[in-house]
């Protein structure tokens, strides 16, 4: 008889078994287990399970894998058996050492396997109760990393407060917390999550993360775009730097010539200190084909309002303004309260920025009546839970992401599920 070895994989040990025992039979001997591809927020768990399967003389002689040797030198007649006690709970890499200790144990099955399937009386029930006996093995391990856990959770309670996290939480609470959203809104809503959830959806994992998401989204208040007849104007504000005015650009684009209805456009800038920034609006202006009006006294805005009265939409640049200049926001103050126009304020501001900052521009600018935000520059950050926590604290509904230079492709009508998925996997050009 010739050795034939395979390898099967899983997304548990157990299940890679299986499938080696529906193909080869009760013959296969389990040689070793491993972990191939750890578990992620976005991943699932990869095992591979190595294959001995014995063949008759008759057929193909198999060559042999030189790992396969490394595999057989490094087999030892006999291992340690694993115990709870002796995983260093404390390490960050216990899921290392487990996975370790389940390859061992199965080395340690095999050997006896392969001395038991040398003696004369070796029989097929002996070989098929030793593979029965790696799959109770294996599950009893899992148990283990489960205990494991546990123990691990409940170690570091002290450092979130005492919020203790079950290990099904854990996976969403590590991508939460590492997304950059403030601490305190992160553990009351983990204690809101826990405490509201059913029962039976606590245990699975799958189910938490699902909850969580749907959770969150329900947390964030976005407002439609416009759509209906009556004018709308559109005034942009915000510090120097987050992208107004090629923001302005986007939405004149996407009004005039890119949604399902297309709205007769017009644009303002009062932005008359950046000489490159007026120049680079009338570019666009002229491409576009939409009247532009620049204005400098407060006397002249009322009138170029009229003046596009027959536009659908009116949009507005503005100076950058620092949030501690009070002139420059005073006299911004003074455009809006001497327009007699109904102008709806929105607050630009940069994905990029930290969330105290975010929350120091908000509340500077906050005098103007802000009605909604518009957040920048998605492509330029990795961390989003900063933005989630600005909406979360200050209720303000947000309308438009930003999510790139491309004018007027990157920009994107403000969507719950997409800045939630942004702020628990990260953003990538293309998901929309």
């Amino acid at each position: 008889m010739a050795i034939k070895y395979r390898t099967f994989t899983g997304e548990s040990a157990v299940e890679a078994l299986k499938k080696a025992r529906e193909e080869c039979g009760d013959n296969a001997v389990c040689v070793t287990t491993k972990q191939i591809q750890a578990k992620s927020i976005n991943k699932k768990p990869i095992y591979e399970v190595l294959i001995s399967v014995e063949v008759p003389d008759t057929q193909p002689e198999v060559v042999q894998n030189p790992k396969i040797r490394e595999y057989e030198n490094y087999l030892e007649p006999k291992q340690r058996k694993f115990s709870v006690t002796e995983a260093p709970v404390s390490s960050p890499k216990v899921d290392d050492d487990v996975m370790l200790n389940i390859s061992n144990q199965a080395r340690q099955i095999t050997a006896q396997n392969q001395e038991a399937s040398q003696k004369p009386q070796a029989s097929d029930i002996v070989v098929n109760r030793k593979i029965d006996d790696v799959a109770k093995q294996v599950n009893a391990l899992s148990d283990k990393v489960g205990l494991i856990a546990d123990m691990f959770w409940d170690e570091r309670a002290s450092s979130r407060n005492n919020l203790a996290i079950p290990p099904e939480f854990a996976s969403i609470y590590k991508a939460a917390s590492q997304s950059g959203m403030k601490s305190e809104h992160l553990e009351a809503i983990m204690q809101t999550t826990m405490q509201n959830m059913p029962p039976a959806m606590k245990a699975n994992p799958t189910a938490v993360k699902r909850y969580f998401y749907s959770f969150l989204r329900n947390m964030l208040p976005c407002r439609k775009e416009f759509g209906g007849r009556k004018q709308r104007i559109m005034m942009l504000v915000g510090p120097t730097g987050v992208g107004k005015t090629t923001t302005l650009a986007k939405l004149a684009a996407r009004f005039a010539y890119s949604g399902e209805k297309r709205y007769k456009v017009g644009i303002i800038t009062l932005d008359t200190y950046r000489i490159g920034a007026v120049e680079q609006l009338f570019q666009y202006a002229n491409m576009m084909r939409l009247p532009i009006l620049d204005v400098i006294e407060v006397a002249d805005f009322k009138n170029s309002i009229k003046r596009l009265s027959n536009c659908d939409i009116i949009l507005i640049d503005t100076t950058g303004n620092s949030q501690f200049d009070k002139e420059k926001l005073n006299k911004l103050d003074n455009f809006l309260r001497n327009s007699d126009a109904d102008i709806d304020v929105n607050l630009v501001l940069s994905a990029g920025s930290k969330v105290e900052d975010l929350m120091e521009i908000y509340n500077g600018f906050s005098f103007l009546d802000i009605d909604t935000l518009i957040i920048t520059k998605f492509d330029e950050t990795r961390i989003f839970g900063n933005v989630f926590s600005l909406l979360y604290e200050t209720n303000t509904p947000v309308s438009y992401f930003s999510i790139g230079q491309e004018v007027p492709d990157d920009l994107l009508e403000a969507k719950s599920e997409f800045l939630v998925s942004c702020v628990l996997e990260g953003f990538e050009k293309g998901k929309k």
